[in-house]
């Protein structure tokens, strides 16, 4: 049985006792959910140990990756500006919209009080009190202490600080010291693969305290969750069209047949990876793009860019923040959103849940948020993969429409230049044809 099976028959074996429980009696509910839900913190605990040098590691390798590929060339340089702009505007799209689409949905009675209990043990991270106290903490004043307090904005920080001068060191130091990295990141992904080994327990055991402290009403929340993932990845798929007509020059028609092949692999496989043939066929064959363009641009854009994974992470910690019932400061959201996108350039090409959770956790973290519902989230995270994965590989397919509109343009533009420089030296004729006289 798969990993991702056995983490949903926990989820539902969870469920099923849970609401049994609160159905038939709540004062024996709540005592088995105060029995259970130490098993799922120190779970929980065991992957959050991860979480400060992975994250850090992740940081420095993807500023050193991009840095390797913008050195390939002019393309190179202007696909990875897209992925940056798209990638901002995914993450502020899920900022702004995710918090008005939960606001239409009525909370549950008791979930914000029975998420608290549930909380109970989690440790409480400091939330700025204004803006100008979120502004000075961005830059650490003591990076390790960064790290010892699960401030991730300011280690992230710290982190890309400390990527972009790796590139300015003597070139074999610079990949030993690289090497040094990589190979911490590698190690905290086997203890993370290690700890998801007991994810159906830790599922279950999260799963059951809160079903049984909340009752029926949990399964319209995670109903909502999913809801509200799948609308955001559906809408910035939807975008990403007029984006390629308006930014790539595509025709909206033309654009929206020519990637429906390559969209139907991403449905089927959830893989972006596994969906690159068809891409290329589709960008090279179908929409006429230059062979140069799209045999760089995509497979860049599979390795370094994913649009919904910062739409992801936002979605997590807004989602997480209306269950318990606290109002997101325009400082939080910031926080979430700019970080996600940081986060979402070095964790392309983890494992799926692995990613889940060396992803979301940090993002959550640094909002100030409880962790535990990502336990539980991590489960239900499988259908929305879906509709994230079409959103991907249409916003890989956008971005190369971009790239290869840009270069049409500077192609344009030296056409131009190169037909006024001949006319400047070429002969004045008169009406007739005649050489014009010197006088």
């Amino acid at each position: 049985m798969s990993t991702t099976a056995r983490v949903l028959l926990g989820l539902l074996l969870g469920a099923v006792i849970g609401l049994a429980l609160a159905h038939w009696d709540a004062s024996t509910a709540t005592r088995v959910a105060d029995a259970v839900q130490p098993i799922g913190r120190l779970w929980l605990n065991a992957l959050q140990m991860t979480v400060v040098p992975l994250v850090a590691a992740l940081v420095i390798l993807g500023v050193n990756t991009a840095r390797d590929a913008a050195a390939s060339g002019r393309t190179a340089r202007r696909a990875i500006a897209c992925f940056l702009v798209l990638l901002a505007c995914g993450a502020a799209f899920a900022a702004v919209a995710a918090p008005l689409l939960l606001s239409l949905l009525p909370r549950p009675q008791g979930l914000a009080a029975a998420l608290a209990g549930a909380d109970a043990g989690a440790v409480g991270l400091a939330v700025p009190a204004s803006f100008g106290e979120w502004f000075t903490g961005i830059i650490p004043a003591n990076a390790l202490a960064a790290a010892a307090s699960s401030a991730m904005l300011p280690l992230v920080v710290f982190a890309l600080f400390f990527g972009f001068a790796l590139t300015r060191i003597e070139h074999a130091r610079h990949e030993r010291l690289l090497e040094l990295v990589q190979a911490i990141a590698d190690v905290m992904i086997v203890i993370v693969r290690w700890v998801l080994w007991a994810a159906p327990l830790g599922v279950f055991a999260l799963v059951l305290a809160v079903c049984a402290r909340v009752g029926g009403g949990m399964l319209g929340v995670f109903g909502t969750y999913i809801g509200l993932q799948v609308a955001l990845y559906v809408a910035m798929t939807l975008l990403l069209y007029p984006i390629a007509v308006l930014a790539g020059r595509e025709r909206l028609r033309r654009f929206a047949s020519a990637i429906l092949p390559a969209q139907t692999i991403a449905a089927s496989t959830q893989s972006s990876l596994a969906s690159l043939p068809a891409m290329l066929e589709s960008a090279s064959r179908r929409l006429g793009y230059p062979l140069p363009v799209t045999s760089l641009v995509l497979p860049m854009a599979v390795s370094l860019f994913r649009i919904t994974s910062p739409m992801q992470y936002v979605g997590v910690a807004v989602f997480i923040a209306w269950a318990h019932g606290i109002d997101l400061s325009a400082a939080q959201l910031v926080t979430g959103a700019a970080l996600a996108v940081v986060i979402s350039m070095g964790s392309v090409g983890l494992p799926g849940q692995v990613s889940f959770m060396a992803t979301n956790m940090p993002v959550t973290q640094a909002m100030g948020l409880p962790i535990e519902p990502l336990g539980v989230l991590l489960a239900l995270d499988t259908i929305p993969d879906v509709f994230a994965t079409v959103g991907n590989v249409t916003a890989d397919l956008a971005a190369t429409s971009i790239v290869a509109g840009g270069q049409r343009t500077d192609a344009d533009d030296s056409g131009t230049a190169a037909g006024t420089s001949i006319e400047a030296g070429s002969p004045q004729r008169t009406p007739a044809g005649e050489a014009a006289s010197p006088d």
